[in-house]
């Protein structure tokens, strides 16, 4: 099938970018890897009269790191989280890169498109979730920052207003003796995750866990940070941490959704062996760390 037709415009600035939205409005649509989009116009799902692409506007895409801070743009191709060797100051980043689809889809699939996107079964969102991301976003009444535990609201929902635009995302650089780890189970390699989670531990001077954040997909609506699970970590020693009974714990109070490809409680069962696997793998690393 084709799409339906549609007018393209290829602005060169994000001011140029908002214009054109406010001017069509509900009729436009920005276009970054298309790895999404396009599909879904091709198959007459979803139809714009004007597509904007934001391919050439070198200000939205890049990485940098800054401080305790690394940077993507939102049109950062995802296959630089695989390439770009500042992503490795932020672990849980190139941990997921491989888990996205396939290399072609990472080729020309942004960060930001996978963000603002907001698939519930996708990787990237809750590993903004889970470190704490902070969001940056562009609109008619200039540039305001979203915490990512505010910025998903729905499936395929999120804070981003008509008009506005992704521009960048903000992950904090966690030091220390960290370790982390992202799992999930896919029908097949490539496809959409039926459950996985994000997860990350710091340890204190002592060796018992400082800080830790584990933020679950394919669970709800939305990403899922545990905060139950968080807590119970929090203070312990790793020797003394019943995987198992963290595992439980992280999903006892979830409703995951069922559909064709996994019962409600499948996922609930296999989603409190992610997070054991997981965590297991995550403390072992920060033990062996610095």
């Amino acid at each position: 099938m084709k799409p339906a037709p549609f007018e393209y415009h290829a602005p060169e600035s994000v001011d140029d970018v908002l214009a054109l939205l406010a001017e069509h409005g509900d009729e436009a649509k920005p276009l970054a890897g298309g790895q999404s989009l396009v599909p879904m116009l091709a198959m007459r799902l979803t139809r714009f009269e004007h597509l904007i692409d934001l391919n050439r506007v070198p200000s939205l895409a890049g990485v940098t790191r800054t401080n305790g801070t690394l940077t993507l743009g939102a049109t950062t191709r995802q296959v630089e989280l695989e390439r770009d060797d500042k992503v490795a100051a932020v672990p849980l980043l190139a941990l997921a890169a491989p888990l996205i689809g396939h290399f072609q889809i990472r080729n020309r699939g942004t960060v930001g498109g996978s963000i603002a996107h907001a698939d519930p079964a996708a990787e990237l969102p809750a590993v903004a979730l889970a470190l704490d991301a902070t969001l940056d976003v562009a609109g008619p009444s200039g540039a305001r920052q979203v915490a990512a535990v505010d910025f998903f609201t729905g499936t395929w929902e999120t804070t981003v207003d008509d008009g506005e635009l992704l521009t960048a995302v903000h992950f904090p650089v966690w030091s220390g003796r960290a370790g982390f780890a992202v799992e999930e189970v896919a029908r097949r390699h490539g496809d959409f995750a039926l459950t996985g989670v994000a997860c990350a531990v710091a340890l204190g001077g002592d060796g018992s866990v400082e800080r830790a954040a584990l933020a679950m997909f394919g669970m709800g609506s939305t990403p899922i940070r545990t905060a139950k699970a968080e807590a119970a970590l929090a203070g312990a020693s790793p020797g003394d941490i019943d995987l198992t009974e963290i595992g439980q714990l992280a999903v006892r109070e979830l409703d995951p959704p069922a559909d064709i490809h996994a019962s409600s409680e499948y996922r609930s069962a296999v989603g409190a062996y992610v997070v054991e696997r997981g965590l297991a793998r995550a403390l072992e690393e920060a033990q062996h760390a610095g």
